[in-house]
């Protein structure tokens, strides 16, 4: 034999190369396409349904599960999505919380050909279907956010090595994918969310009162600052009959969205009973009623409504467990008006009281919530009552609008740095000197 002629390799030899070599060449072209198909997308729901698509397909499985986790404190391995696609018609594998368990413990693929059998998972009840499973994990920067899981190979042999092999490439190509595809949405949905809330923030105020009341022989004054965006805290001016003026300032329960809704159905209330010209008492046990009907039991409103005659200088208030205004008149100390009951939305048929005033010259009513008296500086220590009482007597001779301005400026040169945690709502009346 001539040494300079190469040997030939053995026919068979020659197949299982050319075989290894078109299945690495179908990998990567199943690769390509993957990351191609997914590249462009932004909708995880989207992204997952092909990734599982194309896997079962690859690896001629049954059906195929991405399931995403998230790791709390309270709940160390909470689903929030799965995303499933099937070959055939079938009823849906559920995904085995043991199996994620393990995937959380060791981080790597596993392949179950008989998961009966399986002494890992003793006493793990399987899906009656279930033969076979492959699961391989998700992982981002260090964690497993989700496992890719394939149900049932079509050949009796089994999940194979490369089976396995090549899932764990799919698994690590499409993690980061639907990572950032799920951060997108989250992004755009907090986006969404803080259009919402500007809305919401735009129609409160143009439910507050745009104008001071022009009330003859009188300053009247208001203003709300919301903790967030929207609040629960709410003023109003009602015209009523004749120089009449309905007089309102209300607390709801909580804060924020949930709280501005609830503070929206008060004030169509009271606004409904005030225009049907109804004294305050039967004004506020309406209200109570029509509010607990349509409120959940947790939430409660408080609220002072008072109604001003202008013509006879009298003021009739219901105080239903709010804080109590006070009242500056030429007496050394001011008086507080507390003659109400209880707060709106717990009480069924509570038999609120009434109290009629007679406002004198330069008498000045200021009626606030309590985020006034217990906003906080860094060191928690309240604005408090006694520093309210000090201001209100030494600026009691300004104007309405004046006086909130100071109390506003008072209590955050007192809050300084610290967050505001509550609504801060304030109403002035003043009656003017003759």
């Amino acid at each position: 034999m001539n040494p300079d002629i190469p040997k030939q390799r053995p026919v068979p030899v020659i197949e299982d190369e050319n075989r290894r070599l078109r299945h690495a060449v179908e990998e990567l072209s199943t690769l390509n396409d993957l990351a191609r198909a997914i590249g462009g997308m932004t909708n995880s729901q989207e992204i997952m349904r092909t990734i599982i698509h194309r896997s079962v397909r690859a690896i001629q499985a049954e059906q195929g599960v991405i399931t995403m986790v998230d790791r709390k404190a309270d709940e160390p391995m909470k689903t929030l999505v799965r995303t499933m696609v099937r070959s055939a018609a079938g009823q849906p594998y559920h995904f085995n919380e043991s199996l994620l368990g393990w995937m959380q413990l060791h981080r790597m693929p596993i392949t179950l050909n008989r998961p009966r059998e399986d002494p890992r998972f003793q006493g793990v009840r399987w899906d009656d279907s279930v033969k076979s499973l492959l699961c391989v994990p998700l992982m981002v920067k260090g964690e497993v956010r989700g496992v890719l899981t394939v149900y049932n190979k079509k050949t009796e042999a089994g999940f194979t090595e490369d089976d396995q092999r090549l899932l764990a490439i799919i698994a690590g190509q499409s993690a980061q994918v639907i990572e950032n595809a799920r951060l997108y949405e989250s992004e755009q949905t907090l986006l969404r969310m803080k259009e919402e809330i500007r809305l919401a923030a735009r129609i409160q105020a143009d439910l507050l009162p745009r104008v001071f009341p022009d009330v003859p022989g009188y300053d009247i004054a208001g203003r709300t600052i919301p903790a967030q965006d929207v609040g629960g805290d709410y003023f109003d001016f009602v015209p009523i009959e004749g120089q009449r003026l309905g007089i309102c300032l209300g607390d709801v329960s909580g804060k924020g969205l949930p709280a501005s809704l609830l503070m929206a159905n008060v004030q169509a209330t009271l606004r409904s009973q005030s225009s049907i010209n109804a004294p305050p008492q039967l004004c506020i046990q309406r209200a109570n009623k029509l509010l607990l009907q349509s409120t959940s039991p947790e939430k409660f409103v408080t609220l002072f409504y008072a109604v001003l005659d202008a013509a006879t200088h009298t003021l009739t208030y219901v105080n239903a467990g709010h804080e109590y205004p006070y009242l500056y008149t030429n007496a050394t100390e001011p008086s507080r008006l507390s003659t109400g009951g209880a707060p709106l939305s717990i009480i069924d048929n509570f038999p609120f009281e009434e109290e009629t005033i007679t406002l004198q010259p330069d008498d000045v009513l200021v009626v606030f919530s309590d985020g006034v008296t217990e906003a906080m500086d860094i060191a928690e220590q309240q604005y408090g009552q006694s520093r309210l009482e000090s201001l209100l007597s030494d600026c009691r001779r300004a104007s309405a609008p004046a006086i909130i301005e100071r109390i506003i400026a008072a209590v955050k040169q007192h809050t300084g740095n610290a967050p505001q945690h509550d609504d801060i709502t304030l109403v002035v009346v003043k009656r003017l000197p003759t």
